[in-house]
């Protein structure tokens, strides 16, 4: 792949963990002079903020992910050099949609950046003259049309462009909400499973009517084969979150597909000025390591690092079992975070210690392991997520719940 560093042996940055890759990396560059006193790997006890073990999978409040060392190297290696950002921007996505096999791609501040100058795409790629105007006035009442079940924290990214939300339920409602001022419809992925209108109806109508569809899946992937499949399906754009599973850097993201819509958002964006997104900045740095996180993710052995996960799921499994009345189970969620994760079940009048109570203390501990809930696990047992994993992480974390549980045993 084009941004292997031979120089960086990458299992032995793993072992040394992300500030020594990134001392490492900064030497072999001759980035920052090689005297700097700067405490690069102790950067956050230096700050006096602690480490966590992420058990709980690409969550944003703690960092989504950490970039591997070739996505670092291609970053830094980015930073060596001044470049046109909108000449970068071009390349960089023509490269994307290439390995993707999609018509069009544009390197974003996230998903969430996505939304919004995909929204921003879907209003203006008619008429350029609206870049400058947005948001719209009220007045001019310029609608997206949503389920009713796809109601998200990320709507407001729709709406500050000045459009209106309109929720329908039924097929039958989607047709009767379409009209002039329909600029396009929106969807989330994950909530597939309580639409009461199917993808493929959602999509032929849409058609029908000639209205961009916007999609977020900003979670899903694995499989790689989703960075295709919803444009594929018939969906005009499509947003994924490039510091998740992709590991590329947490503040980057995708937006995929037609390329007249594509080229309306970066209309849009930074670096171009007098429009919505050019708060939206996306680095240099940024567009090489989302290409290179692209390239890395597209050529991974899937298939073994399906195993690895598992392997981390058992390791967890004997020493958690151990415990009387502990039983587990492993579960995949069907949409977002499509990954191995581990359920942890134990009898409480028993095991006297509550799921809250077990958080608590894997959170309070040293080292500080953090765990959540993830949608598509359910509400049942104790949600261990393990792809986030360091190597031999996952001894430190089954060791941990298995002392917690035992010591709560009567």
């Amino acid at each position: 792949m084009p941004f292997q560093n031979d120089d960086v042996n990458r299992r032995t940055a793993l072992k040394a963990g992300t500030g020594g890759a990134l001392t490492t990396l900064l030497t072999q560059q001759n980035s920052l002079a090689t005297e700097t006193t700067f405490p690069l790997p102790d950067v956050y006890q230096t700050l006096g903020i602690g480490t966590i073990i992420n058990a709980a999978g690409t969550i944003t409040t703690l960092g989504g992910s950490l970039m591997p060392p070739e996505i670092l190297a291609a970053w830094l290696a980015a930073a060596q050099s001044f470049v046109s950002l909108i000449e970068l921007q071009d390349r960089v996505g023509e490269k994307i949609a290439q390995r993707l096999g999609v018509e069009a791609a544009l390197v974003t501040t996230g998903a969430a950046g996505g939304i919004l100058v995909g929204t921003a795409a879907a209003v203006t790629y008619r008429d350029h003259a609206l870049v400058g105007r947005l948001p719209l006035p009220g007045e001019m009442d310029q609608q997206v049309i949503r389920q009713t079940s796809h109601r998200q924290c990320y709507d407001h990214q729709v709406e500050m462009c000045g459009v209106r939300l309109v929720d329908v339920e039924t097929r039958e409602e989607l047709e009767q909400a379409i009209n002039e001022n329909t600029v396009m419809m929106f969807s989330y992925n994950v909530q597939e499973g309580e639409s009461r209108i199917s993808q493929r109806e959602w999509v032929e109508v849409a058609k029908k009517h000639k209205i961009p569809t916007l999609l977020d899946a900003a979670a899903d992937t694995p499989p790689v084969e989703a960075l295709r499949k919803y444009n594929q399906m018939g969906y005009d754009l499509v947003v994924f979150s490039g510091g998740k599973a992709m590991r590329g850097p947490q503040d980057a993201g995708l937006l995929l597909g037609r390329k007249d819509l594509i080229e309306a958002a970066k209309l849009n964006t930074a670096p171009r000025c007098g429009n919505i997104g050019r708060a939206l900045k996306v680095s240099k740095e940024d567009m090489v390591a989302m290409w290179a996180a692209v390239e890395r993710f597209v050529s991974l052995d899937h298939q073994t690092q399906q195993q690895e996960w598992q392997q981390r799921i058992a390791m967890i499994e004997n020493l958690v079992t151990t415990v009387p009345t502990v039983q587990t189970q492993t579960i995949v969620p069907p949409i977002a975070n499509q990954v191995p994760h581990l359920l942890v079940f134990w009898n409480e009048q028993r095991v006297r210690i509550t799921r809250q109570e077990v958080k608590q203390q894997l959170a309070g501990g040293e080292p500080s392991i953090v765990t959540t809930r993830v949608h598509g696990t359910g509400s049942e047992g104790f949600l261990i997520s393990v792809f986030m994993l360091e190597p031999n992480e996952e001894v430190v974390v089954g060791t941990r719940l298995q002392q917690i549980l035992q010591q709560a045993l009567t």
